[in-house]
C-alpha cells in the first residue's frame, strides 16, 4: 500500500519538513531606522521655520533703530538669553553709530560703559579680536580668574553670570559692530543655538548694511536740503520767526524763506516744486534764489514777485510746476499783503481767533501762459501767529484734504495758551498733533515745511 499524501495548500510544499526548533521570543522590538531620520528632519524643519520667521520680521524693519532692536530680540530668543547689548560701529569710522540695549535701563548701560572696553568679549570682538562665526562664549563670568575685576563687579551688580558675543560683519560690508547676550546663571548656549544665532547674525548683518547705506544717503540728502535753505532766520523788530522742515527719504522740493527788506519790512515765502530727488532739490534752489531777487526789487507787490517767478520757471523749467506763497510784512504796522500760486492758505492763530486766511484761487506756477491773481491784505492782532505751510503737512496725514484741513485747524486751536508766545513751540505742537507718530516715518514721501511768524 502506498503512503498517504498530505493535502496540498497554495504556497506550501507539504513535502518540506517542519522545523522543530522554537525561536527565542522577542522582548524588545527595534525601532525602525527611519524614525531617527524623521526626528532629525522634524528638528531641522522647526529650526528653519524659526529662522524664516525671525528673518521675515527683520526684513520688515525699515529704520536702523527698528532693525537693531529686532536683532537683539531675535538673538535672545535663539540663544535663550534674557538681556542683550548691541554696538553699531562701522569699521570705516563713519556714522551712523549706535548703542542699543535689551532689558537694560540707561543707568545700567552707563554702568557697563565703566568697564574697560578691552576687558569684555564685546569689546574684543569690536576691536577685531579672534571670534568664530558662531561667536564667543563666557560660561562663568563670576568664577573666571582672568576676568577684569571691574568687569566682575559690574556683572555681579547687574546679575550677569554668563555671556555670548557675536560679530556683525560680512565680506561685502566689513565689520559693522557686535552684539552680546547675557544669562542670569552660569552656562553656555548649545552648539545648535550658537549655530542658529550665527546664521541669523550673518543675514542680519547684510540687512543692517543696507540700512546703514540708506541712513547715510538720507543724511546726505538732508544736509544738501538744509544748505539750500536759510542757515538762520532774520531778526526783524516786531516779529518772531520759527521754521520746521521734515524731509522725505529721497528729498523733495518743499522750501521756505524769510528775507529782511528795506525799511524794516520782511518777506516770507513757502513753496513746493513738483517731483522728488536731486533734480527737484536743484529746481527748488533755483526757484528760491529767483524769488529772493524779485522780492528785493519789488517785494511790496507780491503779485509782481510771483508773476516774475512764473516767467522764470516757464523759461528755465518748462516741464515742471510749482506752488508758492509770498507775503510782504510790515511788522510795525502789523500789515501783511500776500499772494499765492496754487498754494495752501495761511492760518492765523491768536487768543480770540483761529482761522484760515481767505485767499483767491489760482493755478500753480508753470501751468498758465501768464499767471496773475489778486493779492490779499490782512492785519494780525498783537500776539497772533501766522502759519505758512506746504501741502505735504496735509498729505502726510493720509486723509482727504477736507479732513486734513480740519485736523490742522484743530491742532492750531489746541495750542496751549502758555506757549502761544513762542512760534517754535506753536510749530512743534502743530507738527506733533497733525502727525502723531509720523514725524520720522521712513516711508513718508512728502516733505513738510512750517514757517511761523508771531507779531508783537
Amino acid at each position: 500500500m502506498s503512503a498517504p499524501h498530505l493535502p496540498k495548500v497554495a504556497g506550501i510544499n507539504p513535502e518540506v519538513a517542519v522545523s522543530q526548533h522554537t525561536p527565542t521570543p522577542l522582548t524588545q522590538i527595534p525601532a525602525a531606522p527611519g524614525a531617527f531620520i524623521q526626528d532629525r528632519l522634524a528638528g531641522w524643519v522647526s529650526d528653519l521655520t524659526t529662522l524664516h520667521e525671525l528673518t521675515e520680521r527683520l526684513a520688515g524693519t525699515h529704520t536702523l533703530d527698528e532693525a537693531l532692536n529686532e536683532l537683539l530680540r531675535a538673538g535672545a530668543a535663539l540663544l535663550g538669553a534674557h538681556r542683550g547689548l548691541l554696538v553699531l560701529e562701522p569699521a570705516d569710522g563713519e556714522s551712523p553709530r549706535a548703542t542699543v540695549g535689551l532689558g537694560l535701563t540707561p543707568a545700567e548701560l552707563g554702568l557697563m560703559e565703566t568697564v574697560p572696553r578691552e576687558a569684555t568679549a564685546l569689546g574684543r570682538v569690536l576691536d577685531g579680536g579672534p571670534a568664530t562665526a558662531d561667536g564667543v562664549t563666557s560660561p562663568d563670568l563670576l568664577d573666571d580668574d582672568a576676568l577684569d575685576p571691574r568687569h566682575r563687579e559690574v556683572a555681579a551688580r547687574l546679575g550677569h553670570a554668563a555671556s555670548h558675543a557675536l560679530p556683525l560683519a560680512s565680506e561685502a560690508a566689513g565689520p559693522l559692530g557686535a552684539a552680546v547676550w547675557f544669562y542670569g546663571e552660569p552656562g553656555e548656549p548649545s552648539q545648535k543655538q550658537r549655530h542658529l544665532a550665527g546664521l541669523y547674525a550673518r543675514y542680519a548683518t547684510a540687512h543692517l548694511a543696507r540700512l546703514v547705506e540708506l541712513e547715510r544717503a538720507r543724511a546726505d540728502v538732508a544736509a544738501v536740503a538744509e544748505e539750500l535753505l536759510p542757515s538762520r532766520l532774520p531778526r526783524v523788530p516786531g516779529v518772531q520767526l520759527a521754521a520746521r522742515r521734515l524731509t522725505g527719504p529721497r528729498g523733495g522740493g518743499d522750501w521756505y524763506d524769510a528775507l529782511p527788506l528795506p525799511d524794516r519790512t520782511l518777506g516770507l515765502a513757502v513753496g513746493s516744486v513738483g517731483g522728488s530727488g536731486p533734480s527737484a532739490m536743484a529746481a527748488m534752489g533755483r526757484l528760491r534764489a529767483g524769488l529772493r531777487a524779485y522780492a528785493v526789487m519789488e517785494g511790496e507787490d507780491p503779485v509782481a514777485v510771483l508773476s516774475d517767478l512764473e516767467l522764470l520757471l516757464r523759461l528755465t523749467e518748462p516741464a515742471r510746476t510749482a506752488t508758492a506763497l509770498f507775503a510782504y510784512c510790515e511788522p510795525a504796522a502789523r500789515k501783511v499783503v500776500l499772494a499765492g500760486a496754487g498754494h495752501t492758505p495761511p492760518l492765523i492763530l491768536g487768543d480770540r481767533r483761529c482761522e484760515f486766511v481767505e485767499t483767491t484761487l489760482s493755478a500753480p506756477l508753470g501751468m498758465l501762459a501768464c499767471w496773475e491773481a489778486p493779492s490779499v491784505e490782512f492785519s494780525p492782532a498783537p500776539g497772533e501767529t501766522v502759519l505758512l505751510y506746504t501741502d505735504g503737512l496735509l498729505r502726510r496725514t493720509g486723509y482727504s484734504m477736507d479732513r486734513a484741513f480740519a485736523r490742522l485747524h484743530s491742532a492750531a486751536a489746541s495750542v496751549p495758551r502758555a506757549t502761544r508766545h513762542d512760534p517754535a513751540a506753536v510749530a512743534d505742537h502743530v507738527l506733533r498733533t497733525v502727525l502723531p507718530g509720523g514725524l520720522d516715518r521712513s516711508d513718508a514721501t512728502e516733505d513738510v515745511v512750517i514757517l511761523a511768524a508771531r507779531f508783537a
